[in-house]
């Protein structure tokens, strides 16, 4: 039985180090407008309150840029995807800045405690770092850290006050259950942009990682279904997809471009096969920043590729 779609817009950029990514949503949906598609009038949707304001506001920690915002957010999203999975939607989640992983996994975690949740990670970043290890400490680099409740003390660089350590255990304990995955239930595909901080974690717990090379060579059909074999042992799976997976030529409209990552139709052929899997539960686009781009080609891209994903998850 084939699922209603729900959208969950998170305007949000406080976690992003370059502003505008909480204009993403409504690019995509300009976008589609621009498609003359109706795709945001035949799907219900519901937006997630921001703390936006907080960007006039002190960062506070510099290992952690406005956690209690990012906290606040995460509740909230938690939340609402725990809430969609429960009424058996499938929950879209359209975010400004990375930070939303975190909760994503959080709430799917929630509504399936006993269940083993996978994570598809399609990014050109780890987002592995914790206030300990962060060099920006911008939080859209910590999602990750944040779902396996990893510190990474081996690599620790930062000395984070006490109340910053508070909120960030706070992070790692939403809906209760710490960590949320283990390094075996996570793949990356398209990583090439990391700190040495987070190679050690991936390194020392051998978590599996697809290069876009790798991806090029062997094609998006073999990739995705030798991923979903990997991931066998799931009952779950969460695919969150950065836009910055893509390469720089193509992914201009993002706060962190980087060289040699896939084409849009790799993304969306991969995104495709994935979702070709009756354990995908969520899936989740993000960073889209319209301020960057030039004639809205990002959102553009993106809302192709959120066409086509739709398009899977409701069909037979």
């Amino acid at each position: 039985m084939v699922k209603p779609v729900k959208i969950i817009e998170v305007k949000s950029e406080i976690g992003a180090g370059t502003r505008g990514a909480s204009l993403g949503v409504d690019a995509i949906k300009i976008a589609a407008l621009d498609f003359r598609s109706n795709y945001f009038k035949k799907y219900n949707s519901v937006e997630i309150p921001n703390e936006n304001n907080l960007l006039f506001e002190s960062q506070g920690s510099p290992y952690a840029k406005r956690i209690k915002g990012v906290l606040s957010i995460a509740e909230k999203l938690s939340d609402t995807v725990f809430k969609t999975l429960k009424k058996n939607e499938f929950p879209i989640v359209l975010a400004g800045d990375h930070s939303s992983g975190a909760a994503t996994v959080a709430g799917i975690k929630m509504a399936y405690p006993k269940s083993h949740i996978g994570v598809i990670w399609i990014d050109a970043h780890a987002d592995l770092h914790s206030p300990f290890t962060s060099p920006s400490g911008n939080m859209h680099g910590m999602p990750l850290a944040i779902a396996l409740a990893e510190d990474n003390l081996e690599k620790q660089v930062n000395k984070p006050d006490a109340e910053t350590i508070e909120y960030w255990n706070k992070l790692k304990n939403l809906g209760g259950i710490n960590p949320k995955i283990s390094p075996r239930d996570l793949v990356f595909v398209c990583l090439r942009d990391f700190e040495s901080q987070e190679e050690y974690v991936i390194k020392s717990n051998k978590i599996k990682v697809v290069p876009t090379n790798e991806l090029r060579r062997m094609g998006t059909e073999r990739v995705g279904r030798d991923i979903l074999a990997y991931l066998k042992h799931c009952d779950y799976i969460y695919i969150s997809f950065d836009v910055d997976s893509m390469d720089s030529s193509i992914s201009k409209g993002t706060g962190t471009p980087v060289r040699n990552g896939m084409n849009e139709r790799e993304a969306g052929d991969l995104i495709v096969r994935l979702l070709q899997s009756e354990k995908i539960c969520c899936f989740e686009i993000t960073e889209v920043n319209p301020t960057l781009d030039k004639e809205n080609l990002m959102a553009e891209n993106a809302f192709e590729i959120l066409l086509k994903a739709t398009n899977e998850i409701l069909s037979e």
